[in-house]
């Protein structure tokens, strides 16, 4: 899916409100979401995303990663892609993973469960969320950016 490690843009939209992508491929293993929360929080950062705006977006990459990782299937590279984005007042987060099917449902759990809140916690944080499996799978989440 992606042809290099780390692709990104930067442009002022209709109102004049910088919009900024990134789109980054990680190997498929199970330390990726900590190499993605380094590389989103800097985005934001020099973005100045809000400090409730940042926890949440770390919180969310991180459940849909380790979701992909232990349930999807790598890229033929052997990555995953993992792409974020700043659209007029939305970030948007979106994971991808060769894996086709399955169950992509968030279920309830309580404090002493110890696995399947991925996507409840998704559920929970995020403005909205929603899969793609048109081709492989694409979960992909939004965040209304809030003021600081």
């Amino acid at each position: 899916m992606c042809s290099s490690v780390v692709r990104g843009s930067h442009f002022l939209g209709s109102a004049g409100r910088m919009k900024a992508h990134d789109t980054i491929c990680l190997p498929f293993v199970s330390s990726t979401p900590s190499v993605a929360r380094t590389r989103l929080a800097a985005f934001l950062t020099v973005h100045r995303a809000s400090d409730v705006v940042l926890d949440n977006a770390l919180i969310v990459i991180s459940e849909m990663i380790a979701n992909a990782v232990s349930h999807g299937v790598p890229t033929p590279d052997g990555t995953i892609e993992i792409s974020w984005s700043l659209n007029g007042t939305l970030l948007e987060l979106s994971v991808y993973d060769a894996g086709v099917g399955g169950s992509l449902t968030p279920v309830e759990f309580d404090e002493d469960s110890l696995s399947g809140r991925g996507l409840s916690i998704i559920n929970r944080v995020a403005d909205r969320w929603w899969v793609d499996m048109s081709t492989g799978t694409r979960v992909n989440a939004e965040l209304v950016l809030t003021p600081h």
